[in-house]
């Protein structure tokens, strides 16, 4: 019987999008490639820990959960984290940015300098720029002074995300141009901090990287893993942690943040029997979406 692995997720490195699993094993994505898994027969969804340590109670965790962490977890994982806002002392520069994931969708966010383009790769976004460099509280000013004023979300739903992947504009200019015009708007607000350096707008496009060129609409999403199911198709786009797979002739969409905490085997034979949840309609032409 082949070893089972236990997926921690997927990361972006200098090469492109990584599976890492738990002992340290990774395995690099490329497109083309045949991503084929069976979850184990009779196996269950375990809490993946929080902050490198495992879950002491080993709980079990639900198939349709994002976080694949237990109450108890997802609470010290938060614990001093800058996302949740709970520490304010972290010496580090941090960086202000716009973010842009297809038309009407723009977030402000921050990251570390020292994480460089990673935050935005994690994300999913398709192109962005950054608005300025400071301490992490003049960074945190910044992001709520857009919020506020402009409206600007510091989230966008992954469904969003997926619903406009196949109808981007094609070029790199036209995907950045609201990117643009919401950047001078930003940049010409009164109140930003003195500590926070701007920048000029220095749009990065991530379309190529993720594979969007061409990318045939998807027909739906998989909606959980199961004990004994299998995925297998070809990998035809990956962006954020969302993996673009070719089965029977269709795209599916496979979030792997739904296979971290499950022991997974390379799979014995083709197929795709994991729950999907099929778009109702064609994505991304929704009057009513956003």
């Amino acid at each position: 019987m082949a070893l089972a692995w236990k997926c921690s997720g997927l990361r972006w490195s200098a090469g492109g999008p990584v599976l890492v699993w738990d002992g340290g094993r990774s395995s690099a994505l490329h497109r083309g490639k045949r991503v084929a898994f069976e979850v184990v027969e009779g196996g269950v969804r375990t809490c993946a820990g929080a902050r490198g340590h495992a879950c002491p109670a080993r709980a079990v965790v639900p198939g349709r959960s994002t976080g694949a962490r237990c109450e108890e977890c997802a609470r010290l994982e938060r614990a001093h984290s800058v996302a949740a806002d709970t520490i304010a002392d972290d010496p580090r520069p941090y960086h202000v940015y716009l973010a842009w994931f297809g038309p009407g969708l723009v977030k402000v966010g921050i990251t570390a300098v020292e994480r460089g383009s990673a935050r935005l790769l994690e994300q999913g976004a398709v192109c962005f720029s950054r608005l300025g460099t400071g301490p992490l509280m003049a960074a945190r000013r910044a992001e709520e002074l857009l919020r506020a004023a402009l409206r600007v979300p510091d989230r966008i739903p992954y469904a969003g995300k997926r619903a406009v992947r196949s109808f981007l504009p094609a070029t790199a200019e036209e995907r950045a141009a609201e990117l643009g015009e919401l950047h001078g708007r930003a940049t010409a607000l009164g109140g930003w901090p003195e500590s926070l350096e701007r920048e000029p707008f220095r749009p990065v496009d991530h379309a190529g990287v993720f594979g969007l060129g061409g990318l045939p609409a998807a027909v739906g999403e998989v909606s959980e893993l199961v004990a004994g199911s299998v995925v297998s198709g070809e990998l035809v786009a990956a962006a954020g942690p969302d993996l673009h797979l070719v089965t029977d002739g269709a795209v599916v969409v496979l979030d792997t943040r739904l296979m971290t905490g499950w022991e997974l085997r390379p799979a014995r034979g083709a197929g795709f029997t994991v729950p999907v949840r099929e778009f109702r309609e064609p994505v991304g032409v929704q009057d009513g979406l956003f």
